[in-house]
């Protein structure tokens, strides 16, 4: 289960998700509103270390196997 971050458009609030996976809807936890994938920050493999090859976008990326 990857840990992902997340930004809520509504209220600006960024934050990391535990998630079973990357496309499971995710919830502001300050005013509840669905949040979208926040693509700045640094990515990492299911091992807790940084990822060479993740490009961050999980549909298409092969960093984490």
């Amino acid at each position: 289960m990857p840990i992902l971050q997340y930004k809520c458009e509504k209220c600006g609030k960024k934050f990391e998700e535990l998630v079973q996976k990357f496309d499971d809807p995710v919830f502001c936890p300050v005013c509840k509103e669905k949040a979208v994938r926040d693509w700045s920050g640094e990515m990492f493999s299911a091992t807790g270390k940084p990822s060479k090859k993740c490009s961050g976008n999980c549909k298409t990326c092969g960093g984490c196997h």
